[in-house]
This record gives C-alpha cells, sequence and structure tokens, in this order.
C-alpha cells in the first residue's frame, strides 16, 4: 500500500508568540500544537523548549528578568536578552514555515520582529488572530497573504493537514517541497563523486607526467 503523502515531513515548523507577558509564557498553545499535529512528523522549534543550551527563556529566567526590572538592573536584562534574540532569530532562519499566535490584548515586540523577518525570506506565516481575522491589523494584510490568516486554532490545523496531505494545494508563492530523497539527488550525488574521482586522477596523471618531465631535465 502507498504510504499517505506528507509534504510536511522532516519540515522546520517555528512557533511564534508572544511568552514575557503571558501568563503561562507561551507554552499552552505551544504545546498543544506539536501535540495535535503530531502525526505530521514535523521539526517543531519550540522558544519555550530550545534545542540549544543557551538564550534559554523560560519562567525562571522570566522572574529573575521582572525582578532585576524592579530593582533597575537593567544591565542584566540587556545581557540576558542579547543571548535570547540572537537564537531565537537564528531558529527562525533556519525555519521552513511559521505559525503565529497573535493576541492583540498581549503586546508583542519579538513575535512582530521574527514574523517580519520570516516575511523577508517569503517563507510561509500561518498566523492565528485571537479575535478573529476581521481584526487583523491592517498592515499584515499587506505583508502576508490573507489565505493564511485564521481565526481558531482548528483551521490552522486543518490548513496545515491540507498543505501535507491533498493532491493538489495553492504554493500562495510560499510554499515550495524539496524532494531531498528523490532519484535526481542520488544522480547528482552520483554524478558529483564521478567528478570528484576524475580529478583526483587528472591530478594524479599530470602529476606523474610533470614528475618525469622534471627527471629528464
Amino acid at each position: 500500500m502507498k504510504p499517505k503523502m506528507n509534504r510536511l515531513a522532516l519540515n522546520r515548523g517555528y512557533l511564534c508568540g508572544a511568552m514575557d507577558r503571558v501568563l503561562d509564557g507561551g507554552v499552552g498553545w505551544r504545546q498543544d500544537i506539536m501535540e495535535s499535529l503530531a502525526d505530521l512528523k514535523v521539526l517543531w522549534m519550540d522558544p519555550c523548549r530550545k534545542p540549544i543550551d543557551i538564550g534559554v527563556e523560560d519562567l525562571e529566567n522570566r522572574a529573575l528578568r521582572q525582578k532585576a526590572k524592579r530593582a533597575g538592573d537593567f544591565e542584566f536584562i540587556r545581557n540576558q536578552m542579547k543571548q535570547i534574540r540572537p537564537v531565537d532569530l537564528r531558529m527562525v532562519d533556519v525555519s521552513d514555515f511559521l505559525i503565529v499566535n497573535l493576541d492583540l490584548d498581549i503586546h508583542a515586540t519579538g513575535t512582530y520582529e521574527e514574523l517580519f523577518w520570516a516575511n523577508r525570506c517569503k517563507k510561509p506565516i500561518i498566523v492565528r488572530v485571537a479575535q478573529g481575522v476581521e481584526h487583523t491589523p491592517d498592515w499584515l494584510f499587506g505583508t502576508l497573504p490573507f489565505e493564511m490568516i485564521f481565526s481558531t486554532w482548528e483551521e490552522v490545523k486543518g490548513y496545515l493537514n491540507h498543505i501535507a496531505h491533498d493532491p493538489v494545494i495553492d504554493r500562495l508563492g510560499r510554499w515550495y517541497f524539496f524532494n531531498w530523497m528523490g532519484e535526481h539527488v542520488h544522480e547528482a550525488a552520483r554524478n558529483g563523486a564521478k567528478h570528484q574521482t576524475v580529478k583526483r586522477l587528472t591530478r594524479k596523471t599530470t602529476g606523474k607526467t610533470t614528475g618525469k618531465g622534471k627527471g629528464k631535465k
């Protein structure tokens, strides 16, 4: 039986959304997405649980920054954020697509920077607006395909399942899938290896010829 198509398998999805002004630190919705869409085999990149040991941003770290703010120790906060920000932006760099949680009642700074950073690379950016699509900031309509903006998490999950499994999709100038295991890749690898072998043999032969010439002189 032919396996079910899954375009999103092994794609890297970055989970973008406010953290420092959210009660649970933004953990809840991210966990739900990863669990609900586990069958898609996406490599999720969660800033609440970064796959790196620097730039860690958890509830304990957040409490330390809040304490530093109250004490006026802004140097501490700057040093912390100078690690956190580049790590988060690097995760955006290496991601294949983003899911953005946008709640207009929560002030977001890093969320917008990450969104616009990814948009410059024309990555697929799926946005869920907590207040509904009709409340999406106007600027985003001039930035992203409105077909990728949704009001509910169920719509977001349905859209990603559609992209992963349906035979025909609208790429919207954003979705591109590379067949890393395709025959043309193996052929390119073989041709590359063959080219390297020819180069080595050529150098070897040339070297021998040159050596003989020097010996005659």
